[in-house]
């Protein structure tokens, strides 16, 4: 049984429909990447599935019940973990995970030995009792993300969990979620960093202006783009109008076309050597063809028509 079900949920903030009938699972020990631009929908959909928001229609399944049924065994269920920093600056590391334990329903000890726990796990024991505004960013993350472990949840929302740090901090934070999953805990995930997503996640969903356009694994994503090979051909493509080319659209898919490359896919399995043949001969200036793999990039830019920051 899924930990996470999403039903046909939809919210609207006056004439915008910041949500339009989204859909999707989580099961244990599996971690759902949620993707889209800024204002796809993406904070919204997390904060109705956290019951911050009341949706319009749809309904929320935490475990096999409807999230309204019985708040409190949700609550006991799902660890949150918001974008912005949901921190006490004045008090310590330990100071903030004991306060929002106890919060959560945990007694003086039970929030004193797991802080201890998280503190640990996290790297933070040796500056735990330092007041968190002389954390650097990645630090203040760890403890963000620790606050919503405090009470060992079967189900956590992670709302961009690495936005603004440094990279060595983002990779810290990233090995710790693979552990949280190991352990069989859902997760849904949501970020603007793409190799995080192709690292991380099990099924990727693409959200956009409030619908869930497709969702998948990485392989089957990649599969909607061009199966195994996408080719980017590089030079003078101003003015360039692929749909005038003669036979061009019957045989080649453009995935992104600017004014000095073009990233295009084959229409069916064709021998590349045949296809770099074709694009080779095109009416325009060509300096330069290669084959890659595609990316969750290309996924993205193909279905949406634009990068994921825009």
């Amino acid at each position: 049984m899924s930990l996470l079900r999403v039903e046909r949920l939809s919210k609207s903030f006056g004439a915008v429909r910041a949500v339009d009938g989204v859909s999707f699972e989580v099961g244990a020990g599996e971690l759902y990447g949620l993707l889209g631009p800024n204002g796809a929908g993406k904070t919204t959909t997390i904060a109705m599935i956290a019951g911050l928001l009341r949706p319009d229609s749809g309904e929320v399944f935490i475990d096999g019940r409807p999230l309204g049924a019985d708040p409190q065994r949700a609550r006991r269920i799902l660890g949150v973990v918001p974008q912005e920093l949901a921190l006490y600056e004045e008090l310590s590391a330990r100071e903030n995970l004991e306060f929002w334990g106890r919060l959560g329903g945990l007694s003086s000890r039970d929030a004193r030995r797991r802080a201890t726990e998280l503190l640990e796990a996290l790297s933070l024991a040796d500056r735990a009792r330092e007041p968190v505004k002389t954390y650097s960013g990645g630090m203040k993350r760890r403890v963000n993300l620790a606050c919503a472990l405090l009470h060992r949840p079967r189900l956590l929302l992670l709302d961009e969990p690495t936005v603004g740090i440094d990279p060595q901090a983002r990779l810290g934070i990233l090995e710790f979620i693979r552990h949280l999953r190991h352990e069989g805990t859902a997760i849904l995930y949501t970020t603007h960093y793409l190799e995080e997503a192709e690292a991380l996640c099990q099924r990727i969903g693409i959200l956009d202006q409030g619908r869930l356009l497709v969702e998948g694994t990485l392989a089957r994503l990649r599969e909607r783009v061009g199966g195994d090979r996408l080719f980017v051909l590089e030079g003078d493509l101003r003015g360039a109008r692929p749909e005038a080319w003669p036979g061009f659209a019957d045989r080649f898919r453009v995935i992104q076309l600017t004014e000095d490359h073009m990233v295009t896919a084959a229409r069916d399995a064709r021998d590349p050597v045949e296809c770099l043949r074709d694009l080779l001969s095109l009416p325009v200036r060509v300096e330069n063809v290669t084959v890659k793999r595609p990316s969750l990039s290309d996924v993205f830019l193909q279905l949406t028509g634009r990068e994921l920051r825009e």
